[in-house]
């Protein structure tokens, strides 16, 4: 039994019955076209509130198009499925119903059954693809692992590179193998039993293919930054609708297993929900039949989008990456001293004990590299948390850590914020 699926996207493409829908969010252009490969120019409507839009058939599937802003500069779309090569030059139209997946009635494994083996798409293989990683999964499949979480694959500036600098965020890399290529490796893990999580990255854009500013400047924040670049403005409406469906795209069309959020603590808005709640609670209500994972990682040791229903059942989110955890570790198989390290640097191995016996070493403590205090939100819990907490360490789990495989914890159905 095969099957095929799309996720409908209101930025970006779709295919209809007589060509595609094109669209931009470009609230501070007066005009847009859309360019096709072959040099036809398209112009696109104004359908209120910023967007342009454009039905039709100048660019058949397979083929490259561009927007050309009001002063003729050419810019791919931000939501392209795929690019025709680097992030600078022409989006690719994709049908994402052309995949016929082999693994349609998929529905996951529970979270106890996770050993997550993290790797980077570029580096796995000898040819740093998909296809790469797709050909060694029974290696990874005999060693008890259950699921592979890729960094981050959304096209960045370049061929190679850690992929926390992503700029396309719907688009999987092109040297990696595009949309084509992830789909065969996800249809791949799950033939053998495999979960696959997405790392994704919604703190910031990477510096190097980034347009969104010529167009859409109220897609940032002027008011606030980040360590990587301009905060983003999660509060309007298009760039809220830009990340949840985003979140959705990589479950629903790929049929990842889970999502990991990098570095929650910088994704900041002043809506009544919280833009990572909504997230969460869109994909529980739009997939309740599959087993999803989500998980963050908070340099803020913060509870808060922990919270089970009377089964256990997470509402928003399952787990944490551990940051405490991880440094710990690291002061000790390094002696490194700098940076955050240095919180840790007086008793790492007590200190990875507390992580273990207790979640969080940091639990509203003052930290000498923020300069303030750290895990606030920890502090109304403390009495509550005990080394049933969080699951413990194994010598095994150890062992897959040094080999790349990295340890997850999830608060109790009991522990509120």
């Amino acid at each position: 039994m095969s099957a095929r699926f799309a996720h409908t996207l209101p930025w970006g493409t779709e295919i209809i019955e007589d060509g595609a829908r094109f669209r931009l969010w470009a609230p501070a252009q007066k005009s847009v076209s859309l360019i096709t490969e072959t040099g036809a120019t398209v112009p696109m409507t104004q359908s209120g509130e910023g967007w342009f839009e454009a039905l039709t058939d100048a660019v058949p599937i397979g083929g490259g198009y561009q927007f050309a802003l009001q002063d003729g500069m050419r810019v791919p779309d931000p939501a392209a499925r795929a690019q025709m090569s680097d992030v600078h030059g022409f989006s690719r139209l994709v049908d994402p119903k052309a995949y016929d997946w082999q693994t349609p009635d998929w529905k996951g494994r529970p979270w106890q059954e996770a050993v997550i083996y993290e790797l980077h798409t570029g580096t796995f293989s000898p040819d740093g693809t998909f296809d790469g990683i797709a050909r060694d999964l029974d290696r990874l499949v005999n060693t008890g692992v259950t699921a592979i979480e890729l960094l981050p694959v959304a096209q960045f500036g370049g061929n190679r590179g850690w992929g926390y600098d992503g700029v396309l965020l719907y688009t999987p890399h092109t040297a990696y193998g595009g949309p084509e290529g992830l789909k065969r490796l996800v249809d791949a893990c799950h033939e053998r039993g495999l979960m696959v999580l997405m790392d994704v990255v919604y703190n910031h854009f990477g510096p190097d293919g980034n347009y969104l500013s010529h167009y859409a400047p109220n897609f940032f924040d002027p008011r606030r930054n980040t360590p990587w670049g301009a905060a983003i403005a999660f509060d309007r409406l298009p760039v809220r609708e830009f990340f949840v469906h985003n979140a959705l795209y990589w479950l629903e069309e790929f049929r990842c297993d889970g999502l990991r959020f990098d570095a929650v603590d910088h994704i900041k808005d002043t809506a009544e929900e919280e833009v990572l709640a909504e997230i969460a609670r869109e994909i529980r209500t739009r997939i309740p039949d599959r087993h999803v994972h989500l998980t963050i990682e908070d340099d803020e040791n913060s509870i808060r989008l922990f919270q089970f229903d009377e089964t256990g059942a997470p509402r928003l989110y399952d787990a944490e990456w551990n940051d405490d955890w991880h440094h710990a570790v690291h002061v000790i198989l390094t002696g490194e001293k700098t940076g955050y390290y240095k919180d840790h640097i007086d008793d790492p191995v007590g200190r990875l004990a507390r992580t273990m016996a207790e979640g969080y070493d940091y639990q509203g403590e003052d930290s000498a590299f923020r300069g303030k205090m750290r895990g606030s939100h920890q502090r109304i819990c403390r009495r509550r948390f005990s080394s049933t907490t969080f699951r413990t360490m194994t010598k095994p789990a150890i062992a897959r850590m040094a080999t790349g495989s990295y340890r997850w914890h999830r608060p109790r159905p009991w522990m509120r914020p």
